[in-house]
């Protein structure tokens, strides 16, 4: 005789914030999500939306679990998003609920998110940079989009603006962790661009760091800052801390691609990350710097 699940016991708003923001502190990584740049009455609801991409992210990374048990738990975490409004499970939802009622975020952004870490399941490698790009505008661009929301930014313009500096960051972060994207069985660097420079999956295995793989990483590199770039204006067309947070985060990812360079592209042995000093350094030139930032860096040699 099959149970019926027991109902869920409700959490209070307060608690369910108080669960994100947990949840966040203990995930926090290169994306300053949650910063003390972030005014202390949104924080909350950034960290609502963290706890709800970071775990559907579990799901699609969780070790040890089957590919059908993965999907299963997206689509129920699909479902829940779904009936948020009316009938929120559990505190992660609880919060979001109450983040989308305040600041009447799209779920279809939501949505897109899901669709990404569908996509790690189930598409652990991509032809084109094209291909790359399309995967980007589900993982990476939606991102932006929400906190523009919750600042109350809707134009199409500065949405644009923001997909092409979310994208650039999510591409430096797969040039960043190659091998630890390797060992949960996917490559970010397009198939194309692999077999046009020489790299095979074993040089990625064996962690080899040759020349064709410099060349690789040149490559892609080169076309994340332009990415970057494209993006530029948009922390100058916002107001208040938000101004300062993005400028923050373009000059991060713009820090973890020079470091890149600056080690040789070995990224195996010396992956780059942004360390104290670099963030004493970084807010210096967010707030005093900006106008000078953004001239290319010096790159260097990649052939004999």
């Amino acid at each position: 005789m099959t149970q019926t699940p027991a109902p869920a016991i409700p959490v209070s708003v307060e608690d369910a914030f108080a669960h994100c923001e947990a949840l966040t502190k203990a995930h926090y990584e290169n994306f300053p999500v949650g910063s003390r740049l972030v005014p202390k009455a949104l924080r909350p609801h950034v960290c609502s939306i963290y706890a709800f991409a970071r775990t559907a992210d579990d799901f699609a990374d969780e070790p040890g679990l089957e590919t059908a048990e993965r999907l299963r738990r997206l689509d129920e975490w699909g479902e829940r998003l779904r009936t948020c409004l009316n009938t929120p499970r559990g505190p992660v939802f609880t919060a979001l609920a109450e983040t989308i009622r305040c600041h009447r975020i799209p779920r279809d952004l939501l949505h897109d998110l899901l669709r990404a870490f569908r996509m790690d399941v189930t598409t652990p490698r991509h032809c084109t940079f094209d291909d790359l790009l399309a995967y980007c505008r589900y993982s990476a661009m939606p991102v932006g989009r929400l906190i523009l929301h919750l600042f109350g930014y809707h134009n199409t313009e500065q949405h644009r603006l923001s997909d092409a500096i979310c994208t650039a960051l999510q591409l430096a972060n797969f040039w960043q962790d190659i091998a630890v994207d390797f060992s949960r069985g996917r490559i970010y660097l397009p198939q194309k661009d692999m077999k046009q420079f020489g790299v095979t999956e074993d040089d990625l295995a064996n962690q080899r760091v040759t020349q064709p793989f410099r060349s690789l990483l040149n490559h892609e590199i080169d076309r994340t800052r332009a990415i970057f770039q494209q993006g530029r204006p948009l922390p100058d067309q916002v107001s208040g801390r938000l101004k300062f947070e993005l400028r923050l985060t373009y000059l991060g990812g713009m820090e973890i691609l020079n470091k890149i360079r600056r080690n040789g592209y070995d990224i195996y042995r010396k992956r780059p990350q942004i360390t104290g000093r670099d963030s004493v350094r970084l807010l210096f030139h967010t707030f005093f710097f900006w106008k000078n930032t953004g001239r290319p860096a010096r790159r260097p040699r990649t052939g004999p």
